[in-house]
């Protein structure tokens, strides 16, 4: 069997990009891994989802076409191999958010004004047929990631999660059970790219948007302004929230207990994720954002309306501290 290298190798040389400079673009929490490709003066990026590893890049395909068709800036595909799973795509760059936020703090306001907009924009707008569409019951397992990874790797026990994925789902039904939009759900500073030499909301470049599915409006303004990469002030926060309102006529007092809600919920889930990255998957980079994440977690906690999930989570997660954060670390690698 031909290992990656030849598979990509060759898919590349029947684009006609076979004799282009190749060089390692980024990688991920998943198996994608992107290379850009320089060839006569143009350039590309290469996708690399190997097959069976969860990420589908036929989906990858049809969301990106539904969003060039709202005239947003999702890469264009030149060639594509959904057998071997590999995509030729435009190259959106190298103004990613995070980068341009890192080197210039003062343009947040101006950039996390035009992310949401474009939020307030996919969601104006019917989304494709057939996207998944997830109840609060599953939402709530998903947030049960943190006893099942985060709990774990710092106590070394298994809890019963019943009542924690109870009081989850409960809040969620109650608070967050809006009517359903699409969500792209990886977004943020690292999934967006600022081009400038386009108009209105297609300066905002996407990517990283495969995993789509219906969900509640405020869930990808949480991934946004909670970011588990990088601190976004709480001015920009607030400020955010209220022109997500008023651009999508969302009721704001309402609204915030659904954010809280939603943000907890996410808190939760990447908790485990990244506690599980560390141990099955041999990636100890993510140990460093759990405090960052964990903060996300007290402030959407503090919210009135989640005080009972706010007990169960004090009563069940113990906090990251140094020496957690070590007992999770010494870990890394040892669960196949």
């Amino acid at each position: 069997m031909m290992d990656r290298g030849a598979l990509s190798s060759a898919f590349l040389a029947k684009a006609g990009w076979g004799e282009a400079d190749r060089r390692f673009l980024a990688g991920d929490a998943s198996d994608r891994s992107y290379d850009r490709l320089h060839l006569n003066g143009q350039s590309a990026v290469l996708m690399d989802a190997p097959p069976g590893k969860g990420d589908d890049p036929a989906t990858f395909l049809a969301i990106a076409t539904h969003l060039l068709g709202l005239g947003l800036s999702a890469p264009k595909c030149y060639a594509q191999d959904l057998a071997q799973g590999f995509l030729l795509l435009e190259d959106l760059g190298d103004l990613v958010y995070a980068k341009v936020l890192k080197s210039d703090p003062s343009r947040e306001n101006s950039l996390y004004t035009a992310a949401t907009q474009v939020l307030a924009h996919v969601q104006r707008h019917p989304a494709p047929a057939n996207l998944p569409n997830l109840q609060a019951q599953d939402w709530a397992d998903a947030a049960s990631f943190a006893l099942d990874w985060y709990r774990f790797a710092i106590t070394g026990d298994r809890v019963d999660t019943s009542d924690f994925r109870g009081t989850i789902a409960e809040a969620l039904s109650r608070n967050a059970d809006d009517s359903r939009v699409m969500i792209l759900r990886d977004y943020h500073a690292e999934n967006l790219l600022w081009l400038p030499d386009r108009a209105g909301l297609a300066r905002v470049g996407l990517l990283d948007f495969q995993l789509a599915q219906m969900g509640q409006p405020g869930y990808d303004l949480v991934s946004l302004l909670q970011d588990a990469r990088r601190d976004v002030s709480r001015e920009t926060e607030i400020a955010m929230q209220q022109l997500f309102c008023d651009e999508t006529g969302l009721h704001h007092a309402r609204f915030q207990a659904s954010y809280a809600t939603l943000g907890a919920q996410r808190a939760l889930r990447i908790l485990g994720i990244f506690a599980r990255l560390c141990l099955y998957s041999g990636k100890p980079g993510y140990i460093s954002l759990i405090p960052r994440v964990w903060q996300h977690l007290q402030q959407n906690l503090a919210a009135p309306q989640l005080a009972p999930l706010a007990q169960i989570c004090a009563r069940l997660l113990p906090e990251p501290t140094p020496e957690a954060l070590a007992r999770i670390g010494a870990q890394c690698g040892h669960f196949p």
